[in-house]
């Protein structure tokens, strides 16, 4: 049985071998995949655009992690051999589609005929465990490089005067995609049109988390109402669809966490809804624990889950109501 890589030097060190070794074994260092004579990217190239049929340079840039303009020379290069060429208009000028011609998908089918062969000779020296083991463990790393690179584009810093109409529409947009519209839901809160004037007192942060020039989310921290001075709330934590599951969540949470404490709190409170079932996750994983009563006064009736985090060591749990 194989020895289990449990310490992560060592399993960087071996995952980057295997690594190399795959890339070497599956020819990616040649200047052409196997007999075709394209290039690596432009063999991933030819591939996604078949996979759908169609695919604007954008999408291409996306799907292949490539930069705008190398993503139009290697389609140039491609178009030039008659492999590649624009589609109907979708209806928008600026969206051209990229399609195979029927020259590119004889040629996409040979690469594929080719590296299923490959493929398939591979595995067949493998047993059935084995091959599954192979399979599943390459597409969670796969995923995983692809989340870390995603992750890696984002970056949280504290909200400016200029976020908060993109905020405003982040709560807005997530609290009705949850149903928390009606009264008693924050979302009715005024701060929500103006995050970034409602955090800017002493005791009170908000953080965003941003792709480029864009705000993809966000989340804080003030003083808890009608409680004790030592509590303070989490607040409005909230992230689009399109960043949820890359570990920002978690990320966002220990800054608001440790903006709590260098602000001078012992414990930090938040309420959320019972089905919100993956905050609540994230909320416990980082040790938040369930309480059954509402503290202070946040005037969010409708919430009907209750979470506390010592912040401190010492800090006790009790909250006396002011």
């Amino acid at each position: 049985m194989a020895t289990m890589i449990q310490d992560p030097p060592q399993a960087v060190a071996a995952l980057r071998q295997a690594s190399r070794l795959a890339v070497r074994e599956l020819g990616l260092l040649s200047p052409t995949v196997a007999s075709s004579d394209c290039s690596p990217t432009e063999c991933h190239t030819l591939i996604e655009i078949g996979r759908t049929g169609h695919l604007t340079a954008g999408e291409l840039s996306q799907r292949l992690a490539l930069d705008k303009s190398t993503v139009s020379r290697v389609v140039a290069r491609l178009a030039d051999r008659g492999l590649v060429a624009v589609g109907e208009d979708r209806g928008d000028q600026r969206l051209k589609p990229l399609v195979l011609t029927p020259k590119g998908q004889l040629h996409l089918a040979r690469i594929d005929q080719e590296s299923n062969a490959q493929v398939a000779a591979a595995l067949a020296l493998l047993g059935p465990e084995q091959r599954r083991t192979v399979v599943e463990g390459l597409s969670l790393y796969a995923k995983a490089l692809s989340r870390s690179r995603r992750q890696q584009e984002l970056t949280i810093r504290p909200i400016e005067p200029a976020d908060s109409p993109a905020m405003a529409r982040i709560i807005r947009s997530v609290m009705g995609e949850f149903e928390a519209v009606g009264e008693g839901y924050s979302i009715n809160d005024p701060e929500v049109d103006d995050m970034a004037g409602a955090y800017s007192g002493e005791r009170a942060a908000y953080f965003v988390i941003s792709n480029g020039l864009r705000v993809v989310g966000g989340g804080g921290v003030g003083p808890l109402d009608g409680a004790n001075p030592d509590t303070c709330e989490l607040r409005k934590m909230y992230l689009l669809p399109e960043v949820r599951g890359l570990g920002m969540g978690r990320r966002l949470l220990e800054r608001c966490l440790q903006a709590a404490k260098d602000l001078g709190y012992l414990r930090c409170y938040l309420e959320t809804l019972g089905h919100m079932s993956q905050a609540q996750a994230l909320y416990e994983a980082n040790g938040f624990v369930a309480i059954d009563e509402r503290m202070g006064n946040t005037g969010h009736f409708a919430c009907n889950r209750y979470y506390v985090k010592q912040l401190v060591a010492g800090g006790g749990w009790l909250v006396a109501s002011g």
